[in-house]
């Protein structure tokens, strides 16, 4: 009996490692396929907040609570995306150089895990700044500044609520630019 039951097992055991033609082949890992929604705009107001400016419709608006934070800060959340971008308003008060070194300095401290940045100059009537693309596995891989250069300094910075993997972040990050680069242009000061 134990016979016969061995040489069933090994007749099954050779039929299977027998049926197989192919070699097995470690499959690549892969991401989600991630659904973009049409790129539509309404009015946003941030309070009494010197500016305001259109936002993408599937994004929800947020006050800064972190206790570090100051007036005129606030989230931009999507929450399709686990991203937001953090919006922070600096009234210029002879201290526009210093609010400009601290945007560079800020997009600049991402450079240990980027593989380049890119900066590309925003000029849309008076209003002047830059945009920092970020290369590679950074936690931010956008960010701007945008200025009136008198009065008022707008600074926002793209975060993804996961491991910075720019190869899975990446369509979203194309996407959400086209998004950034819209709010920008309809940027207005109260």
């Amino acid at each position: 009996m134990v016979s016969r039951l061995n040489s069933i097992i090994l007749f099954v055991f050779v039929l299977f490692v027998s049926a197989c033609d192919e070699p097995l082949i470690p499959k690549p890992k892969g991401y989600f396929r991630i659904d973009l929604p049409e790129h539509a705009y309404r009015a946003a107001e941030f309070g009494n907040c010197p500016f305001r400016f259109e936002i993408p419709a599937y994004a929800e608006i947020l006050p800064d609570t972190n206790r570090l934070s100051e007036p005129c800060w606030w989230y931009l959340v999507f929450p399709g995306f686990k991203a937001a971008l953090y919006i922070s308003y600096k009234p210029i008060k002879d201290n526009l150089y210093r609010l400009i070194e601290d945007a560079h300095s800020l997009a600049y401290s991402h450079a240990v895990k980027a593989n380049e940045i890119n900066q590309r100059k925003i000029l849309i009537g008076k209003n002047g700044g830059l945009m920092y693309e970020i290369g590679g596995n950074a936690a931010s891989p956008l960010q701007f500044y945008v200025t009136d250069s008198v009065n008022h300094f707008l600074r926002g910075s793209l975060y993804f609520n996961a491991l910075p993997n720019a190869d899975s972040v990446s369509p979203v990050t194309r996407f959400l630019k086209t998004d950034i680069e819209y709010m920008v242009q309809t940027l207005k000061w109260n």
